[in-house]
């Protein structure tokens, strides 16, 4: 066999090395968009949803009459090994490319025709029987293929990150449980407020993860819905009458889940809508996340000198100069991840609304954009889980010491003194560094048993009634 081939389109012939299974438009593309340094075949979940569109495609067309079924038959099993990721190294094109991804499509198309030829028992590049266009992107447009294998891949990365913040949301829960009887001084801007429990706000850290399990279930059922069967603007030019209701069984059947077409392709093609409402989540998720890492790097200050209510695990030594210094490099980390989230949903933004009139161009940046920060994120939060969260330990004796001394203790005072008497009291006992309860029982506005009764910690972390003396 010859070392290589030559291959042409439209803008001339080429010559391609007979190791590569991509073409010439592939070949084309890698020397024009040597941008990010990051190609497909770093995406291999991407890769796995191009091989699944171009296989419902496929079997789409069979039942329709419009491929031969031996071609079929070798599409079908060149997109199995594609999904299988047996050719992933020859997915070479850089993530941010011009031409609203049709470099990608065309990446795609000429891998899957070449195995498929080799299948067929021809060589690499003999396209006469098995062609990228002509049989592989068959009713098909890179402006419907491509957005459909982006919303496959999205709602597969998500799924995996909710497993990851099931993870999260449970390991916060098992603390909350273990800390349920830890009293605690609770704090409003930083400033003493009234007492709680160490469980009760590992529990709220748990709420506030589920809830961005709603948001990103809300994302997944938007990725469901695909333009497939719009070809070029949305019209379906070049497609069967019959298209779009086969390959959206086919799509189903492939992949597992329910996609739906959208019922108007028009609006669909360009629409950026699933991209939007991931980034979103995932924005609204990040800015709760690092709130929730900044807490707990407060929460661990000190360890002598800061509030030093829970330990985290040491992980490394914290310093090149401070012998003995362990710093909260987890928190850390995630929240550095969560920052990047955020800032990235501007771009995110930025690529949907600068799409013009049938098309968005800007896709690329979106999908790239979306994929690392899904990545990311569900690495960070492993991470969190597994060298954080679960070794957290809690200062019980420290945490009581700080409600018993607290100026915020004469909250629950107030129902019984009034308002102006405890401020005064607070006043005084901020200045003299005295507690509160014996401030009250000293002026006479309290006997000693009632305040001890009050102000029994325990029975101040829900709401009670007044108690009657």
């Amino acid at each position: 066999m010859a070392d290589t081939r030559i291959e042409h389109d439209l803008i001339g012939d080429k010559e391609i090395s007979n190791e590569f299974y991509y073409g010439v438009q592939t070949a084309r593309a890698k020397e024009n968009f040597q941008i990010s340094g990051t190609t497909l075949r770093v995406y291999p979940d991407f890769i796995k949803s191009f091989a699944q569109v171009k296989k419902a495609a496929a079997l789409a067309n069979a039942r329709l009459g419009l491929l031969d079924s031996k071609i079929a038959d070798a599409i079908y099993a060149a997109c199995d090994d594609v999904y299988n990721g047996k050719y992933n190294d020859h997915f070479v094109v850089d993530m941010f490319q011009g031409g609203a991804g049709t470099s990608t499509n065309m990446n795609a198309n000429e891998v899957i025709a070449n195995v498929a030829l080799e299948k067929l028992g021809h060589k690499k590049g003999e396209y006469q029987y098995c062609h990228p266009n002509n049989h592989i992107n068959l009713s098909q447009s890179t402006n419907d293929a491509y957005p459909t294998a982006i919303h496959i891949t999205l709602y597969n990365k998500i799924e995996k990150l909710l497993a990851s913040y099931e993870e999260l949301a449970n390991a916060f829960e098992r603390k909350a449980q273990e800390f349920e009887d830890v009293i605690k001084m609770g704090r409003t801007q930083l400033q003493d407020a009234v007492p709680m429990t160490l469980g009760q706000e590992f529990g709220g850290f748990a709420a506030s993860v589920r809830d961005d399990i709603k948001y990103l279930k809300t994302a997944q059922v938007a990725c469901l819905e695909v333009n497939m069967g719009a070809t070029a603007i949305g019209t379906g030019i070049n497609s069967h009458p019959n298209y779009t209701r086969e390959i959206k069984k086919a799509l189903r059947e492939v992949t597992g889940n329910e996609y739906e077409i959208s019922e108007n392709l028009i609006k669909a093609t360009p629409d950026q809508s699933a991209y939007l409402i991931t980034s979103s989540a995932l924005k609204i998720s990040a800015t709760k996340i690092a709130k929730i890492c900044n807490d707990l790097r407060l929460l661990s200050s000190g360890p002598r000198d800061g509030i030093a209510e829970i330990k985290l695990p040491a992980m490394q030594p914290g310093s090149s100069i401070m012998p003995g210094k362990v710093n909260p490099v987890i928190p850390e980390v995630v929240g550095q991840v969560c920052y990047y989230i955020i800032g990235q949903d501007g771009c995110v933004v930025l690529a949907a609304e600068a799409g013009q009139l049938q098309l968005n161009v800007f896709e690329p940046v979106a999908a790239y954009t979306l994929f690392k920060s899904l990545d990311m994120l569900k690495n960070a939060l492993h991470t969190f889980v597994t060298l954080c969260i679960n070794g957290i330990e809690a200062n019980k004796q420290t945490c009581r010491e700080y409600v018993l001394k607290s100026i915020g203790l004469v909250t629950a005072l107030n129902p019984y003194i009034g308002y102006a008497n405890s401020t005064a009291i607070a006043k005084e006992a901020l200045e003299k560094n005295l507690k509160v309860g014996d401030l009250v029982v000293e002026k006479g506005l309290l006997t000693a048993e009632q305040v001890e009764k009050i102000l029994e910690p325990e029975s101040l972390i829900a709401p009670r009634e007044k108690i009657k003396f």
